[in-house]
């Protein structure tokens, strides 16, 4: 190990070599100014060694602490700064090239950063007091793997607390600032990417860990309070370039490729006829074929710089990891299974793709690297093996896809826990147009309900007693089944699926309701099928479960994890970056909890659910599933049912009841997710009231907060501007209104995005279990003789066929994989305390009593998933419900909740 000190006894070349992953180009020369004390080669102060923790966050460096308050200073004094820096990985890992040696010598005697130290006071003139230096490098620790500069101010005595610091950077390449850490006690956490002045003319301001109203701003920071937002907010013209800091909104006219083919054409998403969330602005110019559509682009695809982690921290494994599966291992997949329609003729060659595996070319070294766990490398350099991990629920239980127990366990306790609501009224009825759509009633009856319960109870006292629950996907994709089946390959129906509740707690499946609405001269069709006890029934069953499956799958990846949880929060993000200084204390609030979301939003428009995009080419939907999004997003989406207790609510899952632990009572007593979700999301709430009620003692200060009044307003009436006349909106008043607003989002950026996501490969890694698509009908609907004999000789054929393809089951898999993966350095809810809010003894305080509320987390779902009684977390062969663990091993582990959504 290298010892973790630099200093002027190593060689000037062995000092180069170190120091060259920062040069690029020639630094400007410049001598030394009187506040600096000119060292060429300063000696190296060691940096201690960060403790271990659950998480590490990019916001802790070694032993440096922010400052719990920021000292007066009474007399002229000398103050050192000492900058830390984070080495991209492409810089070190590059060598020192021809001429490199005259560049780090530049560097070495001239200066790399200009600082400014602004008081928080005016002068007597009414004029900003400042006081300049210039940094020089220092050293690199390798033990926190930052290099670090340094420059000494000359502060005079009537220079008052220190509150901003204005950056320029002179090297001809943007450098990731870490912290400024000044030796009287004052921070500044920058975690930002400060840009060559070359690129970037003017300096970047930061703002101490000291948080501030925009009413109790300090008179000499006001200015450039405004200045900095104002410089994010840019004037909504031209291409974003990659060094750019603008954070602009635009409608998602980016999936379609126009250029490429007409057939990729894409409707615009955002606006009157499909309402959407907005996205991120990039500004590229328009397609040549449809003028609504801006023009595709590889990477690299524009996120404002601060968003872009990928050169700095390895939490973007998830990233770069994803794209090296979406850039290497698909087409590869796609070079192997040449017939892209051919099935797995036996469930015996299903399992080959966890025993054996699929020979491929070999990938690239990057990728393997990027992809441990999918690609095996063989002594055949040509030819690498893409294994697949054993799913961990056939791992415990190779038969549990097949059960109707466990069919409706998992809409309890399984990846998609936000779509079972209670039956509140009888008949069933669609809401479409009968004219186009064909007789809105259901086909389920009360004869058909009674028959199967079996006379427990009459259907109306099961009705009453909130026995019937249901998966409705009638109204939401019927109007797509005839534009769907013109595909090839493809397949959709109406679907609806009934269960009963038992005395013991668990679901039983009732009957599935398939609606097809009138085509072609024909009627609607419709039909109900049950569990029954003879072979052609009971195989009609099994294939209308595996329709259900993949409407459940499509409606899991479109919406309860795409729109409810990356799209959404999109312009949450734009808005926190517009109008709340980095020091309003709600932006310090929430920046853990939208930290890499941009960027891995970008990739997924990028490659995900872009036209011919992998969700097109695998779910049911195929090229319409981003209609269907924005469609849900249209008819369900309620900002106020996005906190745990109001969804459940809002799905007739719990009532209201001030006497329960969290304010309701379940409908389903055991509902494994929402009695661990209740937990993560009333810890969040304790949390977010003391915050908000130490900033906000009185709620006048929330209605006069003018950064924040703008921030609400602009995620309403732009960032979600298709709703803004809803009447649902939350008004933003009291401290309760912006406890409920902020606890909404911290809880839509954690607990839900990792109760959809990270389950994701052991619940549909084995596709039988959750097929993404249904590719034939039903055999039952107007077969003809041929098809129906072929179904009666041999129905597990129909299965298979019914099932994704080779190529379509693979590619998910493999997505799937890194989806479910945690990185190495993931950032975990509770885990590690922000500066600003360690600056803070009150913050400190409340962040460690939610810290710990957490940590006891891990022993209640270990405690309930032993508990015999329940029956849908715990039995013989069933995976525990651990989704809501808050924390988690690397890799995919089926468990713990990061602050954001980083994949």
């Amino acid at each position: 190990m290298l010892n973790a000190q630099i200093n002027q006894s190593r060689t000037l070349n062995n000092l180069l070599s170190l120091h060259k992953p920062f040069v690029s180009g020639t630094a400007a020369s410049h001598s030394s100014s009187s506040a600096y004390s000119p060292t060429i080669l300063r000696q190296q102060t060691t940096t201690k060694k960060p403790n271990a923790t659950h998480a590490r966050s990019t916001s802790s460096v070694g032993n440096i602490k922010a400052a719990i308050t920021i000292p007066f200073l009474h007399k002229a004094t000398t103050v050192t700064g000492v900058i830390t820096i984070k080495p991209t990985i492409s810089s070190a890992l590059a060598g020192v090239a021809i001429g490199g040696v005259v560049d780090g010598v530049s560097d070495l005697l001239g200066r790399s950063f200009m600082l400014e130290l602004v008081s928080n006071d005016l002068d007597s003139n009414g004029n900003r007091k400042t006081v300049k230096a210039y940094a020089r490098y220092d050293a690199l620790d390798f033990h926190i793997n930052v290099y670090t500069y340094k420059c000494n101010f000359d502060i005079p005595a009537d220079f008052g607390e220190i509150g901003a610091i204005l950056v320029e950077n002179e090297y001809s390449k943007k450098m990731f600032f870490k912290t400024i850490v000044l030796d009287n006690g004052v921070t500044f956490t920058c975690e930002s990417w400060v840009q060559s002045k070359i690129d970037v003319p003017g300096k970047r301001i930061f703002f101490s860990d000291k948080s501030y109203l925009p009413s109790e701003t300090p008179n000499a920071l006001k200015s450039l309070r405004t200045e900095d937002l104002e410089s994010l907010r840019g004037n909504g013209e031209g291409e974003r370039k990659s060094y750019d800091r603008i954070y602009d909104y635009d409608v998602y006219n980016d999936l379609g490729a126009p250029d490429l083919s007409l057939s990729l054409a894409r409707p615009v998403l955002g606006g009157e006829e499909h309402p959407y969330p907005r996205r991120c602005r990039t500004g590229r110019k328009m397609s040549t074929k449809d003028p609504l559509t801006e023009s595709r682009t590889l990477l690299p695809f524009y996120v404002p710089c601060d968003e872009d982690f990928s050169e700095i921290k390895s939490v973007q494994f998830g990233a770069k990891s994803l794209y090296s599966v979406l850039h290497g291992i698909v087409p590869i997949l796609d070079s192997v299974f040449t017939d892209k329609d051919k099935g797995f003729p036996l469930f015996t060659n299903i399992d080959l793709l966890y025993n054996q595996g699929v020979n491929v070319p070999a990938p690239n070294k990057g990728i393997a690297t990027a992809l441990p766990r999918l690609v095996k490398g063989t002594a055949d350099t040509v030819n690498t093996v893409l294994k697949f991990e054993t799913p961990e629920t056939m791992d415990r239980d190779s038969f549990s896809w097949f059960r109707d127990e466990e069919f409706c366990r998992q809409m309890l306790a399984g990846l998609n826990p936000y779509s079972i609501q209670l039956v509140t009224e009888w008949p069933l009825m669609s809401k479409l147009d009968p004219e186009v759509y064909g007789p809105p009633e259901s086909a389920i009856t009360k004869e058909i309900v009674e028959k199967e319960i079996g006379g427990v109870m009459t259907f109306d006292e099961a009705l009453a007693q909130k026995k019937l629950f249901m998966l409705d996907y009638h109204d939401l994709l019927l109007p797509y089944v005839n534009k769907t089946r013109d595909l090839k390959g493809a397949n959709l129906y109406g679907s609806r699926t009934l269960m009963f509740l038992t005395p013991a707690g668990t679901l039983r499946p009732l009957a599935i309701e398939l609606t097809r609405p009138p085509s072609d001269g024909k009627p609607q069709w419709k039909h109900v099928y049950t569990p029954t006890w003879d072979a052609t029934g009971a195989w009609l069953w099994k294939l209308a479960k595996a329709q259900v499956l993949s409407h459940d799958s499509a409606y899991h990846q479109l919406v309860s994890h795409w729109l409810r949880t990356h799209c959404v929060t999109e312009p949450y993000i734009i808005a926190t970056n517009r109008h709340l200084s980095q020091m309003h204390p709600i932006n310090r609030l929430l920046l853990p909890h939208f930290r890499y979301t941009m960027q891995i939003n970008a990739l997924a428009r990028l490659a995900l659910i872009n036209a011919s995009g992998i969700i097109e080419m695998t779910f049911s939907p195929g090229k319409y599933c981003m209609q269907i999004c924005s469609d849900a997003y249209d008819q369900l989406w309620r900002f106020d049912h996005e906190a745990l207790p109001a969804d459940l609510i809002s799905r007739g899952m719990a009532v209201e009841d001030p006497s329960a632990p969290h304010g309701v009572k379940l409908t389903i007593e055991d509902y494994p997710f929402a009695n661990d979700g209740l937990l993560i999301y009333d810890a969040i709430k304790q949390w977010a009231t003391s915050y908000v009620n130490h900033y906000y003692p009185q709620a006048n200060l929330v209605e006069s907060d003018e950064e924040l009044q703008a921030w609400w307003n602009e995620i309403r009436t732009v960032g979600h501007g298709d709703k803004k006349d809803e009447p649902w909106w939350p008004q933003l008043k009291t401290q309760d209104d912006l406890i409920g607003i902020v606890s909404t989002i911290m809880w839509v950026t954690s607990g839900h995005h990792s109760a959809v996501n990270f389950g994701q490969y052991d619940f549909a890694g084995y596709f039988p279990n959750r097929p993404t698509i249904a590719r034939t009908k039903m055999p039952n609907e107007d077969p003809t003789d041929e098809e129906w004999e072929s179904f009666i000789k041999r129905p597990e054929d129909l299965l298979l066929k019914c099932f994704p393809s080779q190529i379509q089951a693979t590619q998910v898999m493999a997505v799937l994989d890194v989806l479910s993966s945690h990185s190495p350095d993931e950032e975990y809810i509770g885990g590690t305390i922000e500066p600003a809010w360690e600056a803070e003894p009150a913050i400190k305080a409340a962040f460690e009593e939610f810290q710990g509320r957490l940590n006891q987390l891990e022993s209640i779902i270990d405690t309930r998933n032993r508990d015999p009684t329940l029956s849908n977390r715990s039995g013989a062969g069933l995976v525990p419900y651990q989704l809501l663990k808050p924390y988690s091993d690397r890799g995919v582990t089926g468990r713990g909740v990061p602050n954001s959504i980083s994949i």
